[in-house]
């Protein structure tokens, strides 16, 4: 008869001693944090060359060491002064909060349908609008534009928003929510006398804050940077987006690099805050795509 080997450090499971496996454990942590390390050093690089260029005068920006001779935050006076960068912050604070309530209201109603409601063709539906993840934006730029145009749309604040609405990611996203939500709560709620409307907006919505935040927040993230689009449809300066506004600017700021970093990063600064401030919510949103009923 077989016996199993024992270790002063714990009990062995097929040769391998308990002491190994949390060395393995602890070895496989540290080979994780070590990239980890690694990717956050490239993704910071950008970022402290920006801001090393940006509290340069504009004179030493074309030198190669990092070391900053003269601090002065002339580029961002110069920048909130000289632009209409204020202005740029509320067309898109607009803009994308719109994009994100309306995409939030939109995608639910279509997730909860999916995965509530029984009716012929609901999965051919589901992937059909899954289908919708592998076409380009860029290939509906050309008739979005026709349509917007022949409606007199263009060059308002809807052209921007509306485009940016139907998200196939979203709908996925509340679906596995959903899914994962006991149908035994609907059943209760019919019992008390609850019709779809009410189930949906006291019961269902309020369960599923993790994925209206991480929706929100993505959706919100995607059409402030968005740059193509709002380029296309406004031409009024005063409609015009943070990317927008910036893009028309840089071009004039010539050799000046310290203002166009300056701009950058004034137009990005928005964006960091809102993920330091949601960041928990964003994990919970994603971490729970993987929910099943």
């Amino acid at each position: 008869m077989a016996t199993t080997a024992t270790t002063p450090t714990g009990a062995a499971t097929g040769g391998v001693t308990t002491h190994q496996i949390k060395g393995r454990e602890q070895l496989f942590n540290r080979i994780c944090l070590g990239v980890l390390i690694a990717l956050a050093i490239i993704w910071l690089i950008p970022l402290a060359w920006a801001i090393d260029t940006a509290l340069k005068p504009n004179g030493e920006t074309t030198s190669v060491t990092w070391m900053i001779h003269h601090i002065t935050l002339g580029a961002f006076t110069r920048t909130l002064r000289d632009t209409d960068i204020l202005r740029w912050y509320a067309a898109s604070a607009i803009t994308s909060a719109l994009a994100a309530l309306f995409t939030v209201v939109t995608a639910s109603l279509a997730a909860y349908a999916l995965s509530r409601l029984q009716f012929r063709g609901k999965n051919l539906i589901f992937w059909f609008i899954l289908a919708g993840i592998m076409i380009p934006g860029q290939a509906l730029i050309v008739p979005q534009f026709r349509e917007f145009n022949s409606v007199g749309l263009l060059n308002t604040f809807w052209a921007v928003i509306f485009p940016q609405v139907p998200t196939a990611v979203a709908v996925f996203i509340f679906k596995q929510f959903f899914d994962g939500l006991p149908r035994q709560l609907d059943e209760a709620a019919r019992v008390d006398g609850a019709g779809f409307w009410r189930t949906y907006r006291t019961i269902i919505m309020p369960l599923t804050r993790p994925a209206v935040s991480a929706v929100a927040i993505f959706t919100f993230v995607q059409a402030w940077n968005n740059l193509l689009w709002p380029l296309l449809v406004l031409t009024n300066p005063k409609l015009m987006t943070i990317p927008v506004g910036l893009a028309t600017v840089q071009g004039s700021f010539g050799i000046r690099y310290a203002d166009t970093m300056a701009s950058a990063i004034l137009g990005a600064l928005p964006l960091v805050a809102v993920y330091l401030l949601f960041q928990r919510h964003i994990v919970e949103g994603i971490a729970g795509t993987g929910l099943k009923g």
